[in-house]
């Protein structure tokens, strides 16, 4: 019994923080540009007013880009070298569990494989019914664009899980989250190993 707990708790463990979902990043760069050039940055108005998200999160998502930025050495300037965008995408996601039957897992209680009742491993008749829950996958861009060659140079995305916050500060939290786990890719890897 004390192996099993010492088995079971680190993997109940482990599911409960890989249920935190994190934010996944991607990022994608142009191998031509220099990326050590770039020394300000303005936002892009237009782009970011074509963001389908409120106006609140759009100042939330700015003043966590803003921070990360600053503490990356840019100034926000009205002669930038890049310009600063970003674009969302929202996915909702059903997931429907069926439980007219379940399984027995290992040390689990229920209908074993000798077919009593007690701890066993093997298929068996569950309680019945459907269970329905939904979460909402949340993509955010950063664009940084080269002002001089009007081209994007990097491209920054995080994916992850927006539950709906009620409160404010686990919301704005959230953000900066997201940005903060973008902005790790930048500058590019080929940059930084120099």
């Amino acid at each position: 019994m004390k192996a099993l707990k010492t088995f079971v708790l680190p993997m109940v463990v482990m599911l409960f923080l890989s249920s935190c979902s994190s934010v996944r990043v991607l990022a994608d760069y142009d191998r031509e540009a220099n990326f050590t050039s770039y020394k300000t940055y303005a936002f892009y108005k237009t782009g970011i007013d074509k963001a389908q998200i409120s106006d609140l999160d759009k100042k939330r998502i700015l003043k966590a880009i803003e921070t990360e930025m600053a503490n990356r050495g840019f100034t926000k300037s009205e002669q930038p070298d890049m310009l600063v965008s970003i674009f969302t995408k929202e996915r909702e996601q059903v997931n429907v569990y069926n439980n007219n039957f379940g399984w027995g897992g290992w040390g689990g209680w229920g209908w074993g494989a000798g077919w009593g009742w007690g701890p066993g491993w093997g298929w068996g008749p569950g309680w019945g019914g459907s269970q329905v829950s939904t979460n909402t996958q949340g993509s955010l861009y950063i664009d940084l664009v080269d002002t001089k060659t009007k081209s994007l140079v990097w491209q920054g995305r995080g994916v992850g899980t927006l539950n709906n916050i009620r409160k404010i500060e686990k919301k704005e939290q959230r953000i900066r989250e997201f940005v903060s786990e973008i902005m790790k890719a930048y500058p590019p890897d080929a940059l930084a190993v120099n």
